[in-house]
């Protein structure tokens, strides 16, 4: 079952999030998918431990940037490790209480909603969560889509295509 759940192919996506104290974050995440016509919802799956999902959960509001196949790769690896280093298994007391701000090298905006979009994103989806769905291990955040826009040509950066793997 695992290599099959493996061989999915999934997009690979930066959240950006906001915490209600206007504290801001990115997350990279790959399941990410359109769930709805009308309205237009979207639903992404993000750890129950995940310091996006708590700034979601407070205020309601986030962005899906989509990353570009040529050049995408450079922020998924900016943004791929935790913001909060302690939930990296083994790490000492000193290193565990970082917190690491992954959008201080990536350029970027701030959505009306208060959430970053990326500059070099292959296009952006700001979105108001409107149901949280736990899933396991995971949350299914539904986002109703709000405002968007495709900034270049080209393709979305996929997970086969950066090596990693996140799923099975």
């Amino acid at each position: 079952m695992e290599k099959a759940l493996l061989a999915l192919s999934y997009g690979v996506h930066v959240i950006g999030s906001r915490a209600a104290d206007g504290t801001l974050n990115a997350m990279l995440a790959d399941w990410v998918m359109q769930v709805s016509f009308k309205p237009r919802l979207l639903a992404v799956s993000i750890e129950n431990d995940a310091r996006t999902l708590r700034f979601i959960r407070e205020t309601r509001v986030f962005t899906v940037n989509l990353l570009h196949e040529k050049d995408g790769i450079t922020i998924a690896r900016k943004v791929v490790m935790p913001s909060e280093a302690k939930k990296v298994r083994g790490r000492s007391e000193e290193m565990a209480a970082q917190v690491i701000d992954k959008l201080a090298d990536i350029p970027y905006g701030l959505h009306e909603n208060g959430c970053p979009v990326l500059d070099q994103a292959l296009g952006w989806i700001a979105c108001n969560a409107v149901q949280f769905v736990e899933v396991g291990d995971h949350t299914l955040v539904i986002g109703e889509c709000v405002d968007g826009e495709r900034l270049r040509p080209g393709e979305m950066l996929i997970e086969r295509d950066l090596g990693w793997e996140y799923g099975g």
